[in-house]
């Protein structure tokens, strides 16, 4: 076991899994099928497994078929996978809105490009699943415990401690829990325990904060900035004959209105999805790339112009939101994934990062979540080949990634993104068909995107923040020290609210952020949804988010 140097004595365990998502959960159903003596244990810092989870999502199925025939023979007649897997995608449509009214489906340009060999080619989801992610994870975490897996929720992870040498880490502190507003102890007040471990497996989500903690205390580098993209998506019940007119097995791609418009403007990179879920329940979705430069702009906003276009209008008109939420998505791909800068492992020692806290989401494929499943098989085989040298294990794991699919994929991938935040949608998506043979681009983190200009297709009445906040059935106890900080007050009110006029308050999907007697101030933190867009979004980098108390949160079912 390596010992922690600076915490007191701790609980101990052989794996620690930092994230029951899909990543986390592979990892350990994995390790529990190979090495069922072996003792895993997962944090979650949800109250239930999957209730942080939200996605499109679309599934390639190979390397889940893949964990599950070996972990649980006969999976494929259980009630669960039949209501998880229920939608086989049969009707892939990619459609180009050139405006309010008008729809042209595309689709046969991306078969062009896999009969070419072109990187869009990949765009295809015949086969695929239509999932819920939350009832996915909640069905793997029922799968990992049934194996023998500690899954420990409520539980959010604050720090990571290093060992003697910098070269991994001895372990997890879990975040304290009874503390008030301003810090003082309760009477509930609980210390958060200490966990040692021969292993960490990082596995958080889109930009996990242990991760980042781990990223800048063992020195790992991206060659490029991680890039993000903000989702916000909504479940609606629509009437049978909707759903019939839809069809179970289809998936829906936008590009276009609202959010781009040749020449014209707005020029922003991302687009619309319109899902099919469980009977008579569609999933909308709007998914914009972070580096907008419109300081009014707010995804919600285009989501309700993508849901009043006419294609989309037709599905869903009349229809009853039931859940909504908001997330980012890691889109830097392959230059943006952390490394130690002297081996080029995706780790550091006993420590791995796997899944979206890696970026391993294909953009060409709009897909992650086959990527993260097969980081975390990846992520059990380099601790099998590691138990006597827990040390070795990241680059083991590293190894194993490159020779895998998510390399391949990411590599393919490489240069898409950082073309788009380059060059713009109008030129960048053309010249991202070069792909492997363009140079790397130089480009900067999304906030510094930001400028003053507005965005011109604003709704003519302000979204209704606190609807889709009840609707993700966030809360946190309201006690609570707030988990949000504006880091100098001072910039907001000299520089952020003259030039930009305080953008937090429009592009927090949950209307955090309020100006009070002339201070901008994270006013509703038990309103958060986890997303973290004000941290990435902020134009003067100056709002960190830190993790809350367990257990708080959106509570995701369905979605």
């Amino acid at each position: 076991m390596i010992k922690a140097t600076n915490y007191k004595d701790n609980n101990n365990v052989s794996v620690l899994v930092v994230g029951a998502g899909p990543a986390g959960l592979a990892a350990a159903i994995q390790l529990k099928t190979n090495k069922p003596d072996l003792d895993v244990c997962v944090v979650e810092k949800s109250a239930e497994v999957g209730n942080h989870n939200l996605s499109g999502a679309v599934l390639e199925a190979e390397p889940l078929h893949t964990l599950l025939d070996a972990a649980s023979p006969g999976w494929r007649e259980t009630d669960e996978a039949k209501e998880v897997l229920a939608n086989v995608i049969d009707k892939d449509d990619i459609m180009f809105l050139p405006g309010k009214n008008m729809a042209f489906n595309i689709f046969f340009a991306v078969k062009l490009a896999r009969m070419f060999g072109l990187g869009f080619g990949q765009m295809i989801h015949h086969g695929d699943y239509s999932v819920s992610i939350s009832k996915l994870t909640k069905w793997m975490g029922k799968i990992a415990k049934d194996l023998g897996v500690e899954i420990l929720t409520g539980f959010g992870a604050q720090d990571i401690q290093l060992n003697e040498s910098g070269s991994g880490a001895a372990s997890v502190k879990l975040v304290d829990q009874g503390l008030d507003k301003e810090g003082h102890k309760q009477p509930n007040y609980v210390e958060g325990e200490v966990i040692g471990t021969d292993f960490v497996v990082l596995a958080e989500g889109c930009d996990g904060l242990l991760t980042e903690k781990f990223v800048e205390k063992a020195r790992l580098e991206r060659l490029s900035p991680q890039l993000f993209s903000v989702g916000v998506k909504e479940l609606i019940k629509v009437s049978p004959e909707q759903y019939k007119k839809f069809t179970s097995g289809r998936v829906v791609h936008a590009m276009g209105y609202p959010i781009w418009t040749p020449v014209v403007g707005p020029g922003m990179f991302g687009g619309g999805i319109l899902y099919a879920g469980a009977q008579d329940h569609l999933s909308v979705g709007m998914i914009v790339g972070a580096d907008w430069k419109y300081s009014d702009f707010n995804v919600q906003d285009a989501l309700t112009n993508f849901k009043n276009h006419r294609f989309v209008r037709q599905f869903i008109e009349g229809g009853t939101v039931v859940e909504a939420g908001a997330k980012m998505i890691p889109e830097g791909g392959y230059f943006a994934i952390p490394r130690d800068p002297d081996t080029g492992n995706i780790g550091k020692g006993n420590v791995m990062i796997l899944g979206d806290s890696a970026g391993f989401v294909n953009m060409l494929k709009i897909k992650g979540l086959h990527n993260a499943i097969d980081s975390g098989m990846q992520a059990a085989k380099a601790i099998e080949q590691s138990m006597s040298d827990p040390g070795a294990a990241a680059e083991k794991y590293t190894d194993l990634i490159e020779e895998s699919n998510v390399n391949k994929e990411m590599r393919l991938a490489r240069n898409f993104r950082q073309t788009i935040a380059k060059f713009g949608p109008l030129c960048g998506m053309p010249l991202s068909v070069l792909g492997g043979l363009l140079p790397k681009f130089r480009v900067e983190e999304d906030y510094h995107a930001m400028t003053p200009a507005r965005y011109r297709m604003k709704p003519n009445q302000n979204f209704d923040k606190d609807t889709f906040t009840a609707m993700a059935a966030t809360e946190h106890r309201e006690e609570e020290p707030s988990h949000l900080t504006i880091r100098d007050p001072e910039l907001c009110r000299t520089k952020c609210t003259p030039m930009f006029n305080s953008p937090c308050i429009t592009f927090c999907p949950a209307g955090v952020y309020e100006t009070i007697h002339g201070e901008v101030k994270p006013a509703n933190p038990s309103n958060c949804l986890h997303c973290k867009t004000c941290q990435r979004k902020c134009p003067l980098d100056n709002i960190r988010w830190t993790v809350p108390e367990g257990g708080g949160g959106p509570r995701y079912k369905r979605m």
